[in-house]
């Protein structure tokens, strides 16, 4: 029986002409490695179409080169290459190339004061485009912390003294009766609130970064806030992690501002943004705090 060659209408040409910023897959399942730990990403590539009259690309080629990725640690000179092949399975159709990568980084995490810990998930997110010998990376990641209201701790400190000057009025006090009133909840009637809040930090890579910083990311956030969310713990990590809170009141704008005083300085960074989100335990809606340093999105 002979063979017969398969049509290939992409190829072909359109009735209807006009060049395309991007063109490409979405939601493309793929494990890799980041920090030497596997991740299970969500790949999303593309290229645009800049023959106005080629009816498309050849997604099939796409999707195969992504091979160049699997359970591989994600580098930067690596993603540049395979950005390349991109553009060359498409020579005369694109001359820009973009590759998106989302995840969960799963690291374990010790407990404030016991030899506890835990498993604690980070989303992470990888961008970068392509045009030329021009490559640039973004990477993403949010981080979960606490954050209790200065406001609320205000206002709670208050109603202490004004319950300990119903119960003592003018009366001479020992040290032991002082004591033994604060450690009552008749005593100690207000707590502040606090919630569990978010930050969102998106950095561009400098160029000759080949290796993405996410562990030294996610280290100065979680020592800048804190107050970073915990994973196993006994009694003595949960009263360290009250001890820390309220020593370590703070509005989202005081975590915007320290998390954007604590990236300036970070070598191989050419530009951030960071979002926090402290979703209210007081309101129904969440108070958010933007900040950023060189920085433009992209699509």
């Amino acid at each position: 029986m002979m063979s017969e060659a398969l049509e290939d209408v992409a190829a072909g040409r359109t009735a209807t002409h006009g060049a395309l910023n991007w063109v490409g897959m979405d939601g493309i399942s793929l494990p890799v490695r980041v920090v030497d730990h596997p991740v299970d990403a969500r790949v999303a590539a593309s290229v645009s179409l800049d023959d106005p009259a080629a009816r498309g690309i050849h997604m099939s080629r796409l999707y195969l080169l992504l091979e160049e990725l699997a359970e591989r640690e994600l580098e930067v000179p690596r993603i540049a290459g395979l950005l390349e092949n991109f553009l060359a399975s498409h020579t005369g159709l694109s001359r820009r190339a973009r590759l998106f990568l989302t995840g969960e980084l799963t690291l374990r995490r010790p407990a404030l004061v016991s030899p506890l810990a835990g498993w604690k998930g980070y989303p992470v997110a990888l961008r970068s485009w392509r045009e030329g010998n021009s490559v640039e990376t973004q990477l993403e990641l949010k981080v979960g912390y606490s954050s209790t209201c200065p406001c609320s701790a205000a206002l709670a400190r208050q109603l202490i003294q004004q319950q300990f000057d119903r119960d003592f009025g003018d009366e001479s006090l020992d040290h032991a009766s002082i004591r033994d009133w604060l450690g009552e909840s008749h005593g100690i009637l207000a707590t502040p609130h606090s919630q569990r809040s978010e930050a969102r930090i998106t950095v561009r890579l400098a160029d000759g970064v080949d290796t993405p910083p996410w562990l030294d990311l996610i280290e100065r956030v979680e020592a800048v806030l804190g107050t970073a969310l915990q994973t196993a713990v006994k009694r003595v990590d949960e009263q360290a992690f009250a001890l820390a809170n309220g020593q370590n009141t703070m509005f989202c704008e005081d975590a915007a501002r320290r998390l954007h005083q604590a990236l300036s300085d970070v070598s191989g960074i050419a530009g951030f943004h960071v979002r926090v989100v402290h979703a209210e335990s007081l309101h129904a809606h969440d108070a958010v705090a933007e900040s950023q340093a060189d920085w433009w999105w992209r699509d």
